[in-house]
């Protein structure tokens, strides 16, 4: 009987950059069926790779949802809170309840259904992959969304992430209202003023 439990993979994506939200993705794959063929940890793949898994599996997950914690939400509770949050949003806006939620990392949000954090699992399980891939993918496409918006920063490129051209950006046209103000380098130049 076991073998029919629903099992959800839940990821996040953006905790790293500077600007724009943090993405969480939960990923209910189909008990007892063999995974899409290539789905791997979201960071070892290319762009081009993560769009066409991310929409094999839409398709074949028996539900998938994708959530976010805003920037303001971000420099109000801290980015660990504000993941956590973002993937309990990803848990709880499924359109099929989960029998146990299996998490990429340390930390478990507040979940109505038993939940596991299992540190590396998007590179040692599939259905958490495939959550890193759609939280990835997801997160990309808003921070091309925000690129039209803020063309000057370039974040079509760099996705909000400290790169040495990003940081450059920011010195020499500021910091816009996507920024992450908490994150120490927009500190700083906002302290500067």
């Amino acid at each position: 009987m076991a073998a029919s439990r629903l099992i959800c993979g839940v990821d996040e994506a953006g905790r790293g950059p500077l600007a724009g939200p943090v993405y969480a993705a939960a990923v209910i794959l189909a008990p007892g069926k063999r995974a899409p063929a290539g789905i791997a940890d979201s960071k070892t793949l290319s762009a081009g790779r993560r769009e066409r898994l991310a929409a094999v599996i839409k398709r074949k997950a028996l539900a998938w949802s994708v959530a976010w914690a805003s920037v303001e939400e971000i420099d109000r509770l801290n980015i660990l809170q504000a993941s956590l949050l973002a993937m309990q949003r990803a848990v709880e806006s499924l359109s099929i309840a989960p029998d146990e939620v299996l998490l990429d990392g340390t930390h478990c949000p507040l979940l109505a259904v038993p939940a596991r954090a299992i540190v590396d699992g998007d590179a040692k399980i599939k259905v958490i992959a495939a959550a890193s891939i759609l939280a990835k993918t997801e997160r990309d496409s808003e921070m091309c969304r925000l690129h039209q918006r803020f063309p000057q920063y370039g974040f079509d490129e760099h996705k909000g992430y400290p790169t040495p051209e990003h940081l450059e950006a920011l010195r020499r046209h500021g910091v816009c209202e996507i920024y992450r103000r908490s994150f120490a380098p927009v500190r700083e130049l906002l302290d500067a003023d």
